[in-house]
């Protein structure tokens, strides 16, 4: 296969993934479950791109994906939207997802590492100094 991107619109139980050549043309289509999903990315050539949109389930993928060898670029929503040409589906989504790739003013949001995330009640604590006044006490 000729796939040197791919696009992923990412969802609770049905991606749509769009695979691109080197002329950005689109190639192939296809809707895949999480486990369909797992397979493909496994599939993939190692200087393939994989393009999806930053959210939290994206720097979970993407991890996956670096741990794989491929390169990930996840573009923020608010970059991708102007490209949507026509009704919001999952599948002018992966389309925008490539023009937004293409542009070169548009930067990457980078792959958070999973120990980076701490819930919103762990900082709050910490902040404020419980957490020392727990272990003082014991």
């Amino acid at each position: 296969m000729d796939a040197t991107t791919v696009a992923v619109d990412l969802a609770k139980d049905v991606f749509e993934v769009a695979v691109a050549n080197q002329a950005h043309r689109i190639m192939n289509r296809k809707r895949l479950t999480r486990r369909q999903f797992e397979s493909f990315i496994e599939d993939l050539a190692a200087e393939t791109t994989v393009v999806m949109e930053a959210c939290g389930t994206a720097h979970y993928w993407g991890r996956r994906c670096q741990a794989r060898g491929l390169a990930v670029r996840l573009i923020p929503v608010q970059y991708v939207r102007p490209y949507v040409r026509r009704n919001k589906t999952d599948r002018t989504d992966t389309e925008a997802m490539l023009e937004a790739d293409r542009c070169a003013g548009v930067s990457p949001v980078p792959v958070r590492r999973s120990t980076s995330r701490r819930c919103k009640h762990c900082i709050a604590c910490a902040r404020s100094g419980r957490r020392r006044a727990l272990d003082a006490s014991t």
